[in-house]
């Protein structure tokens, strides 16, 4: 019998948990959490990002309700590149490739549709201008991060390279199967947290992730699954960690 540790070693963390990396300064202060270098080289790269950064510094955008026009509209800057690059990609894939790919946008939005009322859920158990911020956070995130994989997906088929290789079975990568290990444990832990009213959301957010995850594995590499699964085991861990506080 395989022997599943709890965690990933700290390299294959530090990576995973870079996908909900925050992307300001700011956030870095309120929640204290530091960027990742690789992550904040991205961020420092890109014009959204960049203005986002301005915008958070300006005296007149310090309120809770500036910071989080802030982020809002850093969010819809970042809802309009994923959208363009998604048209992209759209052009270039082979007609082969086209529907799996369709498969895993119209999952990625039906994710995030599910999720809204999760964050929902979690956050009117909270009081605190910072927890306002953190929910805002929470959904700018996977909205760039779903951009950049869009993004990166382009740059690939741009440069004429090979579609990614198919990752193996998740039980046959100890990376995967660690990770869904953290997953699950953080589930677990918000789920208990959670008003009982409020645990349906929590498994309608869940079952729409994992039907997300399923429906992206077969156009990804094992190291971007590893980044989602990553990014999803950082944003249970921050949810189990917010719901109830005041």
């Amino acid at each position: 019998m395989r022997v599943v540790k709890p965690r990933l070693g700290a390299d294959g963390w530090r990576r995973a948990f870079g996908a909900l990396a925050l992307s300001s300064a700011m956030s870095a202060a309120v929640f204290g959490v530091a960027p990742l270098q690789a992550h904040a080289e991205v961020a420092a790269a890109d014009p959204i990002d960049a203005s986002m950064r301005t915008c958070l510094a300006r005296s007149d955008m310090s309120s809770t309700t500036g910071q989080v026009q802030c982020m809002d509209n850093a969010r819809i800057g970042w809802k309009a590149a994923m959208d363009g690059a998604w048209q992209q990609l759209l052009t270039k894939l082979p007609q082969a490739q086209r529907k799996p790919w369709e498969k895993s946008q119209a999952s990625w939005q039906a994710s995030r549709d599910a999720e809204k009322p999760l964050l929902a859920a979690v956050f009117e158990t909270t009081h605190g201008s910072m927890y306002v911020l953190a929910e805002a956070d929470l959904q700018l995130q996977p909205v760039r991060d779903r951009a950049l994989s869009l993004r990166s997906a382009v740059a690939r088929i741009s440069a004429g390279g090979d579609p990614p290789r198919r990752p193996r079975a998740c039980t046959a990568d100890a990376q995967c199967e660690h990770a869904m290990f953290d997953l699950n444990r953080y589930y677990r832990r918000l789920q208990s947290k959670m008003p009982a009213r409020s645990r349906p959301t929590l498994a309608r957010a869940q079952k729409a992730w994992t039907t997300y995850l399923d429906a992206t594995t077969p156009v990804i590499d094992e190291r971007s699954r590893i980044d989602i699964i990553g990014a999803r085991v950082a944003t249970l861990k921050r949810l189990s960690e917010t719901v109830g506080n005041s």
